[in-house]
């Protein structure tokens, strides 16, 4: 096991991907369309690169970057009202090239095209 200075040392990954969806809970409705809208509000001023599904969001930047936004999106809804969120994270870092969530999409579509 690393040592603390080995731990203090170490850096978060330059580059990220993280899938991620927020689940409030206790809100009035089933619907939590409005959160998700506020939730991509806040990320269109982020400066981070996102696109959303129907299942959550993707978006890339640092792991602090990352992890900061996804926690701002938290204290947002928290400051809305909102008393207890559960969130989805997945995260993806890589070294060995830059590949963002565009990419990852294009190569499996590549591979779709030569079955045509």
């Amino acid at each position: 096991m690393a040592g603390q200075d080995a731990l203090d040392n170490l850096k978060t990954p330059a580059a990220c991907t993280a899938d991620f969806c927020l689940i409030p809970l206790g809100t009035p409705t089933a619907s939590v369309s409005k959160e998700v809208a506020e939730v991509q509000r806040l990320l269109r001023k982020s400066g981070l690169k996102y696109s959303m599904h129907s299942a959550g969001t993707t978006i890339e930047g640092s792991w602090d970057e990352c992890m900061t936004v996804i926690g701002k999106c938290h204290a947002m809804l928290h400051e809305n009202g909102v008393v207890r969120i559960q969130s989805d994270i997945r995260v993806g870092s890589r070294t060995d090239k830059k590949q963002g969530f565009d990419d990852k999409v294009a190569a499996v579509e590549a591979l779709l095209a030569e079955d045509e």
